[in-house]
């Protein structure tokens, strides 16, 4: 889906999305957009590019240096957060040895989910006095609706006690802000998922609409949803009609990739097995001055993944890596219980083995493994064709959330018990050639940390199964606390919000 820059006419209202900003002068800034809201939204074009702007914050998935994949990641036992060195990025180092606290917590992981929120709200209050044709103004309030649903997902996520806004504040409202109880915000994102399925295509759009949201990626993201607020009846009834027979097309033809490796390849996009995803491209002109913004638009977690200074020396090794930033190495751990597994070498890039072999040379970062996360790994044959830095312009699309993970979503949601849930980890484990194994919650969480390694699960999977504090205990995790993060400090200041337990 086309995106639009941070200098259009939605922008001039952004200035109220940050809730806890600090000063009040901050607060009373002119807007500087070409428009106001007021005066904007006046004919489907102008809806649609605050539709636009509305999907934009899906980019945070995988999109600048504070991105959910490598944040995530570092906070599980699987990666370590890496880099170059202990001071790279206060916050995912923090995050990974569990000394993070409010004033290193990277305040985007807040404010951006916010501003798409904000983004959304304004969208969904404008829309009933917007003309345009009304079937198209129904695909609209659904998608933003479905929107604002994973935004709140990934809050509610992260940081648990969060504020619940479903109109847009004004200035004089914004310090008055306060949390609501988890399961109010749970309600609302159901509600939000609930009404969206009604009125959104199918899985089967013009490829110039690819990146939106189908029936198909609102059903699947609120089957997920209901598993996490532990209502698995509903979450099993609802990815049922996601997966439908499993190693079958669904009712919307999606299907698991014949060749798991095919999932990784940066154009295979939109492929049968993506439900949703957060496009990217390499010809954004991405730089520096605004790197990290609404504006650019690569894949950075690709560049912070791939090992520094690679260089091939012997006839053996591959020559398409470009230098890469060393962060989310696999901890020994991981690579240990996936080594022998056909996911393997999708995965896993092992440089240590490439170099003790005298075939390849590279830099070491920090708490280097020699294990690099290969499903991402920036690729020479992927580097920008237009202007901008080459470091900020990778355009592998990520996966938001995908039928193997759909699939062994739902075999939870059934307790891990039962011939469909035997049948949905069979077709998971079939498809990378492995035979069947008695289906229990154990084999379920074993074949997720394999699927699904390095995309960001990990960490949550953990929290939701309670196995978190026995699984990161290593790392310095504390039960009660560690569970979710700190609010930014800057969130607090001069607002009624109250700061998350034990921080």
């Amino acid at each position: 889906m086309k995106r639009i820059r941070n200098n259009t006419a939605l922008m001039a209202t952004t200035v109220l999305v940050l809730l806890g900003a600090c000063s009040k002068d901050f607060i009373t800034i002119q807007p500087q957009g070409q428009f106001l809201t007021q005066n904007y939204y006046q004919n489907r074009d102008q809806a649609y590019t605050g539709l636009v702007a509305a999907y934009d914050v899906m980019r945070k998935n995988a999109g600048g240096f504070e991105n959910m994949i490598t944040m995530m990641n570092a906070g599980s036992d699987d990666n370590y957060a890496g880099g170059g060195g202990a001071t790279d990025g206060a916050g995912i180092q923090g995050f990974s040895n569990y000394t993070i606290n409010a004033n290193i917590m990277p305040r985007s992981f807040w404010s951006d989910h916010y501003q798409g929120i904000f983004r959304a709200n304004i969208l969904l209050q404008k829309l009933p006095t917007t003309p345009m044709d009304a079937g198209e103004k129904s695909r609209f309030t659904a998608e933003a609706k479905a929107l604002r649903g994973l935004y709140y997902f990934n809050l509610v996520r992260m940081f648990k006690n969060i504020p619940l806004l479903l109109e847009p504040l004004g200035a004089s409202q914004i310090y008055d802000v306060t949390q609501v109880a988890p399961a109010a915000v749970y309600a609302q994102i159901e509600k939000d998922l609930t009404e969206a399925i009604a009125n959104l295509p199918s899985s089967v759009v013009p490829s110039s609409e690819a990146g939106r949201f189908t029936k198909v990626a609102a059903q699947a993201l609120l089957g997920k949803v209901l598993l996490y607020d532990n209502k698995k009846t509903e979450a099993a009834a609802m990815l049922a009609q996601v997966n439908g027979t499993p190693g079958q097309p669904n009712q919307y033809g999606n299907k698991l990739l014949t060749n798991f490796k095919d999932l990784w390849v940066f154009t295979n996009k939109f492929n049968s097995e993506s439900l949703l995803e957060a496009v990217h491209t390499n010809q954004s002109n991405a730089d520096w001055g605004f790197w990290g913004s609404s504006a650019d638009e690569g894949n950075t977690a690709s560049q912070m993944v791939g090992p520094r200074s690679y260089q091939k020396v012997g006839p053996n090794a591959p020559d398409i890596y470009p230098s890469g930033w060393s962060f989310n190495v696999w901890t020994q751990d991981f690579y240990d219980v996936i080594k022998n597994d056909p996911r393997f070498a999708s995965s896993v890039l092992d440089v240590k083995a490439l170099a003790a072999a005298g075939e390849a040379r590279y830099i070491e970062g920090y708490q280097n493994t020699g294990y690099f996360l290969k499903k991402f790994i920036p690729l020479r044959s992927d580097i920008r064709t237009g202007g901008g830095a080459v470091e900020l312009n990778f355009q592998q699309n990520d996966y938001i959330i995908r039928l193997a993970d759909t699939y062994l979503l739902e075999a939870e949601a059934l307790n891990g018990t039962g011939a469909r849930a035997q049948a949905l980890l069979d077709a998971v484990r079939a498809r990378v050639g492995l035979p069947s194994v008695p289906v229990s919650m154990d084999a379920i969480k074993a074949e997720r940390r394999l699927e699904l390694a390095g995309e960001g699960h990990r960490f949550f999977d953990l929290v939701r199964w309670g196995d978190a504090a026995t699984k990161l205990a290593s790392r310095g995790f504390k039960a009660g606390k560690n569970e979710i993060f700190p609010i930014p400090q800057q969130e607090l200041q001069g607002t009624k919000l109250v700061q998350n337990p034990g921080y």
